[in-house]
């Protein structure tokens, strides 16, 4: 028989285990109620997160603009580090901060929304202006609702620029792309010239630095209207097929001036295939571009 459970070794460690016992099980309950108050405070907070995340997602998701304007950090960081490399600017993180505010701000005041990913829009924003266009003169070919040409407009102000703003759109009903049908704009605001002139009046320019001319950038009056000047900046966001982008880069080599720059909106973009092979085709040939590089999916020229 064992030392410990010989009858007289039991009934002198009853007391020490029955009071071993009782302390056990208060230590016990000590802890569950502390479990339960830590339980419950972390439900207070889980809630108090929904709250907050679902008013984030009422101003940032993707309700009314079908691309949500969430970033998260990796992205951030990568976008800041492709903006570096497209512009040499060491400080591309804190433009890229700005101008994604520049975005939420817009499309908070604006009537519909800026088309594309957050990621290529703040891209867009941020790089033109540190890639120092020559002149103040700016070429919009398609703008939707008008807010990409404010956004743009107020972060070359920010550089230091006085923006003259040209936009030649066909303002339809709603986007016309040649072999998609995008339907109505998940916006539910339609696409008009009304809209573009009152989102473009949050840009801060006055009406007499800005020209909007109706109609396709291929059509021979719209291209005679706005080629008196050459363009420091030209974005090319109209016609996505191959055929349309090719012949909005044979304009622009007319319109650019030396030094000047070209974005093309949804390169490398697999929706569009078009753009990337319009590039490329075009710079094989005869031509004043030189690629210089992409932030997401807008790609970026250099005219000579």
């Amino acid at each position: 028989m064992s030392l410990l459970t010989s009858p007289p070794v039991k009934r002198a460690l009853r007391p020490v285990l029955t009071a071993l016992d009782r302390r056990i099980k208060r230590l016990a309950r000590l802890e569950n109620t502390e479990l339960r108050r830590q339980l419950e405070e972390t439900r207070r907070q889980l809630d108090s997160v929904a709250v907050k995340s679902y008013a984030v997602e009422l101003l940032l998701g993707r309700a009314g603009r079908g691309s949500h304007r969430t970033p998260t950090r990796t992205q951030v960081g990568k976008l800041a580090g492709e903006v570096r490399e497209v512009t040499g600017v060491d400080t591309a993180e804190r433009h890229v901060h700005l101008a994604y505010r520049t975005l939420v701000v817009l499309e908070a005041l604006g009537s519909g929304r800026v088309a594309g990913g957050t990621m290529n829009v703040v891209g867009k924003l941020s790089a033109v202006p540190l890639l120092k266009p020559p002149n103040d003169d700016v070429l919009e070919i398609g703008t939707l609702h008008g807010l990409f040409a404010a956004g743009l407009v107020r972060q070359l102000v920010s550089a230091g620029y006085a923006p003259r703003l040209t936009i030649v759109d066909p303002l339809a009903e709603v986007q016309l792309q040649p072999g998609h049908v995008l339907g109505a704009d998940p916006s539910g605001t339609p696409i008009s010239e009304k809209v573009v002139r009152a989102n473009l009046g949050l840009s801060g320019l006055p009406e007499e630095r800005i020209r909007l001319r109706r109609g396709f950038s291929n059509d021979p009056g719209v291209r005679a209207a706005v080629s008196d000047r050459e363009y420091g900046v030209v974005v090319i966001d109209g016609d996505h097929s191959e055929e349309g982008v090719r012949e909005d880069l044979e304009w622009a080599e007319t319109l650019v001036a030396s030094g000047g720059v070209v974005v093309l909106d949804d390169y490398t973009d697999r929706n569009w295939p078009g753009v990337e092979a319009a590039v490329e085709k075009h710079l094989e040939g005869d031509t004043r571009f030189t690629f210089i590089g992409r932030t997401s999916t807008s790609g970026f020229l250099r005219a000579r």
